[in-house]
């Protein structure tokens, strides 16, 4: 959160020159895999999805920041809560804690995501534009298992270094084609939160976009093993100001 305030500060401290935007989404948020085991050697292999019953949920998401010629500052809030419940057909043990088989358990998801990303215009044309860059993530994630007796949680919050894209085409000057996401792999892991959609400008520098968000990702390390499929049915609304 420091990194985001002081970038908050440096932001705004630019000189005047370039335009101000806006962009927020919402919609509904439901998981298609997470597998976790915790911690990763002598916890038990245990699916949110197959072997509980995970709800789907309301996400939202604001984004703001700064063009600057060809490049671009925004900073991204993006919190997510998710649950899953039922019971369990087999003895669990989570985080030293242990499950009975039969018992009744409910699983708390929380993953927030906090980016500063910068993007250079590598492609600028009237119909089609193309950024490049990077983005600096902090992660605060937990997973909570939680019965009627007992209850244990991984948390996890890091830093996590990715490299940013964001595509533009207009088929026609009020209908584009856009595609805009971050992604990087490592041995530790991978992390993945790509945006499809199509937006319709109603008027100069305001657009309504509809599409499909997916967030892949995944940790094998010593405390924790994950494996995430995340999907978003996402309306959205982006304005230069």
């Amino acid at each position: 959160m420091r990194l985001l305030l002081v970038s908050l500060v440096a932001l705004c401290s630019f000189p005047s020159a370039g335009g101000w935007f806006l962009s927020s989404e919402t919609g509904l948020a439901w998981v298609s895999l997470n597998d976790v085991r915790a911690p990763n050697e002598g916890g038990t292999d245990i699916s949110l999805v197959d072997d509980l019953d995970a709800d789907p949920a309301l996400f939202g998401r604001l984004a703001f920041g700064r063009t600057l010629g060809r490049h671009s500052v925004s900073l991204l809030i993006a919190p997510l809560r998710l649950e899953s419940a039922g019971t369990l057909d087999r003895d669990v043990s989570f985080e030293g804690t242990e499950f009975a088989e039969g018992t009744s358990v409910q699983a708390d998801y929380r993953f927030d995501s906090y980016r500063l990303t910068w993007r250079y215009r590598l492609v600028r044309r009237p119909s089609f534009s193309l950024d490049l860059g990077l983005t600096a993530k902090i992660r605060d994630a937990s997973i909570r298992l939680s019965s009627a007796d007992a209850s244990a949680a991984s948390d996890n919050t890091g830093f996590v270094p990715l490299f940013s894209f964001a595509l533009d085409w207009a088929a026609t000057p009020k209908l584009h084609l856009l595609v805009d996401g971050d992604a990087a792999a490592a041995s530790q892991g991978r992390a993945e939160d790509v945006l499809t959609a199509l937006g319709w400008a109603f008027s100069p520098g305001a657009v309504l976009t509809a599409g499909w968000r997916f967030l892949e990702g995944g940790a094998d390390v010593d405390q924790i093993y994950t494996s995430t499929f995340l999907n978003y049915a996402s309306l959205g609304f982006r304005l230069a100001l």
